[in-house]
C-alpha cells in the first residue's frame, strides 16, 4: 500500500511541477516576469513559514551557518533561479522550459564533483555530462550566424536557472549548518522575493495592477504560489524522506510530459522533433552520471520486489 502511496504521489508531483511550466507561460501574458515571480513566492513563502511553525516549531535561523544556508537558498535557489526561468520562458514552450530544467540534476552532480577534488568525475561520467549539454543545444537550435537570437537567448537563459539551482544546491551541502528543510524553505522563499522584487524595480518593470485581475492571471499566480510551490513542497519533502534523493531527482524526467501535454492543452503550444531529442540527450545523460545510485537502486527495487 505504501508503494502504491509513493508512485501516486510521484505523479502527482511531476504532473504539479510540470503544469507549472503552463502555468508560468500563461501568467506572463499578464505580468512582468521578474515580478511575476516575486509576487509568487511572497504568497508560497509566507504559507511555507506559516507550515515550518507548524511542524518544526521555533522557525528563526540560528548562527552563522544557518544564516548563510538561507542567503544560498534566496540567492541562487530562488531569486537567480526564478528569474532566469520566468525571463527565459516568455521566448520559448513549457515542455521546452521543463526540459532544460531537467538537466540540473545532472549538473548538480557536475558541481558537486568540480568542488570536491576527492571525488572528481569519471570520464563517464564527464560523457553524460556532455549528452546533457548536447541535448540544451540541441533544443535551443543556435544559428551560428545569428547566436544572439531570441529563441537561442531563452534557452540560454533557461539554462542559467538550472545551473543556478544545481549550484545553489551543491553549495548549501558544503556548509556544515544544519537547519530544517521547511524552515530553509521558507526562509529561501522569503529571502529570494524580496531579492527578486528589487531587481524588478532595477529592471524597471512596468507594473499594471489592472491585469493582474483577470481570472487566467489570477489563476496562474494561484496555481504556482498555492499548488505548485506549497502543496507540491510539501509532497517534495514526504517524498523525499520516503525514496531518496535518486528516486525523487526522476521527476524533472517526468514533469516535462506534463508540460508538453498541458501546454498543447491550455497553451496551444506544438513540441517539434529537436525538442523531443533534446530531452532524450539529457535523459541519457543523466544515466550516465547516476549509473551506479540508479544501479543500486534498481536491485534495492528487485529485492523489495522478491521478497
Amino acid at each position: 500500500m505504501s508503494r502504491y502511496r509513493n508512485f501516486v504521489l510521484f505523479l502527482a508531483l511531476a504532473a504539479v511541477w510540470g503544469t507549472a511550466f503552463v502555468a508560468i507561460g500563461a501568467g506572463l501574458e499578464y505580468f512582468p516576469p521578474v515580478l511575476f515571480a516575486a509576487i509568487r513566492y511572497d504568497i508560497a513563502g509566507v504559507i511555507m513559514l506559516a507550515y515550518a511553525a507548524y511542524a518544526v516549531g521555533d522557525v528563526l535561523p540560528r548562527g552563522r551557518d544557518q544564516w548563510l544556508l538561507v542567503t544560498i537558498g534566496s540567492v541562487f535557489l530562488i531569486a537567480a533561479y526564478h528569474a532566469f526561468l520566468f525571463v527565459g520562458q516568455q521566448h520559448t514552450t513549457a515542455a521546452a522550459a521543463a526540459i532544460v530544467v531537467s538537466l540540473s540534476p545532472v549538473l548538480t552532480t557536475g558541481f558537486a564533483r568540480q568542488l570536491v577534488p576527492s571525488d572528481a568525475l569519471s570520464t563517464v561520467g564527464i560523457v553524460g555530462v556532455g549528452f546533457g549539454l548536447l541535448g540544451v543545444i540541441v533544443i535551443a537550435q543556435p544559428d551560428p550566424n545569428d547566436l544572439l537570437a531570441t529563441n537561442a537567448v531563452a534557452t540560454l537563459l533557461v539554462f542559467l536557472a538550472a545551473a543556478s539551482f544545481a549550484f545553489g544546491s551543491v553549495l548549501t551541502r558544503r556548509i556544515e549548518g544544519t537547519m530544517p528543510i521547511e524552515t530553509m524553505e521558507a526562509w529561501s522563499m522569503l529571502g529570494g522575493a524580496f531579492l527578486m522584487h528589487l531587481l524588478s524595480l532595477g529592471l524597471r518593470e512596468p507594473i499594471e495592477p489592472s491585469t493582474w485581475l483577470e481570472a487566467e492571471a489570477l489563476f496562474a499566480l494561484g496555481y504556482l504560489a498555492l499548488v505548485a510551490s506549497a502543496f507540491g513542497f510539501l509532497v517534495y519533502f514526504d517524498l523525499l524522506e520516503r525514496l531518496g534523493a535518486v528516486e525523487i531527482n526522476m521527476v524533472s524526467y517526468v514533469a516535462p510530459v506534463f508540460a508538453a501535454i498541458f501546454g498543447w492543452l491550455w497553451l496551444g503550444e506544438v513540441i517539434d522533433v529537436a525538442t523531443v531529442f533534446g530531452f532524450a540527450l539529457i535523459a541519457f545523460g543523466f544515466v550516465l552520471v547516476k549509473r551506479r545510485a540508479l544501479r543500486e537502486e534498481f536491485g534495492h527495487i528487485r529485492s523489495l520486489a522478491r521478497s
